[in-house]
């Protein structure tokens, strides 16, 4: 099992929800920390990383930006040493029906979400394969696995990162570099915050558990990956049993 105490974690979209989290529970396993999004990091949120006793940096820019990615790679390499673990958790939805979908919110969300987790693999790997070791964790969804009305765009992109993570797990094997992909369900977080108590309910009807995961749930799922070096190529579904394949 790999420690991750002082394991340099990069996570895309860390600076709240899902990426928060996950950033959280590496840091009280001993990782050092790189806070990302696109606009700059608060000093506020840097020290509650840092009271858990390990350093942490935070770095902006856009992930879907190719030459933007390496730059934060980069950066971070510079300040803080090779990256170990990088988790791509960046992403962001734009719902409408399939008609009534512009090309340019078919493409935006593509380029974020798809575009975006290529880029920041791609600059990492170029250290991390000399490394001989790393995880790549990419966050997927429930709606890249079975699709969802109104997400054509947001399904697409998210079962093109199951794909990628597939790929991308038989390229660097050789290399003792994991790479797996975590598909959240319905967690409870500022996107499900905004859906009405009726969907709510729909939703929650059609989940086994019966009720929302917590960003925890995720987070826990991150750590159990970045450890683990037999476990690659894999898609684990953290969703309370919305989507079990027979």
């Amino acid at each position: 099992m790999m420690d991750l105490k002082g394991k340099v974690t990069f996570i895309t979209g860390s600076t709240r929800g899902i990426g928060l989290a996950i950033a959280k529970a590496f840091a009280q396993e001993g990782a050092n920390i790189v806070l990302n999004g696109r606009s700059a990091i608060s000093a506020e949120l840097i020290a509650e990383i840092e009271a858990f006793g390990v350093q942490c940096i935070g770095v902006s820019g856009d992930i879907s930006d190719f030459e933007e990615a390496g730059r934060m790679i980069q950066e971070t390499q510079e300040k803080l040493g090779p990256i170990t673990i990088l988790i791509n958790n960046a992403g962001i939805t734009n719902d409408k029906l399939m008609l009534r979908m512009k090309p340019e919110e078919f493409d935006q969300i593509l380029k974020i979400n798809l575009v975006g987790t290529f880029n920041m693999t791609q600059q990492v790997l170029k250290k991390m394969l000399k490394q001989r070791e790393g995880a790549i964790i990419n966050l997927s969804s429930v709606s890249g696995l079975i699709g969802n009305v109104g997400q054509a765009n947001y399904a697409a992109s998210k079962a093109g990162v199951v794909g990628f993570t597939k790929s991308v797990a038989r390229e660097v094997a050789p290399r003792g570099i994991t790479c797996n992909a975590i598909a959240p369900g319905f967690i409870q977080t500022d996107m499900t915050d905004v859906l009405s108590d009726k969907v709510k309910e729909q939703v929650t009807q059609n989940i086994p558990l019966q009720r929302f995961g917590q960003v925890e749930d995720v987070a826990q799922t991150a750590i159990f990956l970045a450890k683990n070096p037999y476990i690659t190529g894999q898609v684990i579904n953290v969703d309370g049993g919305l989507v079990m394949h027979g």
